[in-house]
């Protein structure tokens, strides 16, 4: 920050405020004091004042585009205890946090019982993605029918379709939990071709393929949202033993 009675110091201040340079503005005073002590050239330390700049807008893009994700709550990757469930292949899921699979169009689905990580790798993934620069859409199943079916009836259709497919990542929980009818299958069908080898879409479900025709009633549209779901795509099986479960009952064991 600028020195007190410093006139240069604050004219740097008021430059930096008026540009919108919050980080130079943070640290121009200590980085001067840097550069003259380690006799920096003019340059040098111009380029110090940029990257520190750039550095400092990445994160905060990041951060930003982590928050509109909208998620839940916080899950990261590097958190999720691989070793408590050896069914979710440590390698797949790796690069699962390059984007290339992203900006592919590829689809993911995740199939396992209630408890065995879906939503932590759902959030982990998403969060990855959002934060190597690409954006990112978290909600449920469920929330997303109801919000087209609102928007529906409100003659608002189209934007809200629009909306969900510029997302690079549409991230969808609890797939399969709760059975849809007719028109609900119908408006999240019509987000999936909106998307289809454009934009990525991952799925968390605990039902295995055989059985979406229940949560969809009609064996031609699960046919087509399951083809849609899976071309080109990674299927990951957490399996059936309860992760949280286990982890309870570990933490008990040791209190």
């Amino acid at each position: 920050m600028p020195l007190p009675g410093d006139p240069e110091d604050a004219a740097i201040d008021d430059a930096c405020r008026d540009l919108r340079l919050p980080a130079v503005r943070e640290r121009f005073v200590e980085l001067a004091a840097t550069a003259r002590r380690e006799q920096m050239s003019y340059k040098q330390f111009l380029l110090d004042l940029l990257e520190v700049e750039r550095a400092d807008r990445d994160v905060r893009r990041q951060m930003r585009l982590v928050r509109s994700a909208k998620f839940p709550r916080p899950k990261r990757i590097e958190d999720f205890r691989f070793d408590k469930n050896p069914n979710v292949p440590v390698e797949v899921v790796a690069d699962l946090k390059s984007t290339s699979w992203v900006r592919e169009g590829r689809p993911l689905v995740m199939i396992g019982d209630s408890g065995t990580g879906k939503s932590h790798l759902l959030i982990g993934i998403g969060t990855a993605i959002a934060e190597a620069g690409l954006t990112v859409r978290y909600t449920t199943t469920q929330a997303l029918v109801n919000e087209l079916a609102e928007a529906e009836a409100a003659k608002r259709l189209s934007s809200v379709m629009a909306r969900y497919s510029k997302v690079d990542l549409l991230c969808l929980d609890e797939f399969g939990y709760a059975n849809l009818d007719k028109k609900g299958s119908k408006l999240l069908f019509q987000i999936f071709t909106e998307r289809e080898e454009r934009k990525a879409t991952a799925v968390a479900t605990n039902s295995p393929f055989a059985e979406w025709d229940k949560t969809f009633g009609d064996r031609r549209l699960c046919a087509a949202i399951a083809d849609r779901l899976t071309f080109r795509g990674t299927l990951i099986q957490t399996g059936a033993e309860s992760y949280r479960l286990q982890a309870t009952c570990d933490e008990r064991e040791i209190s």
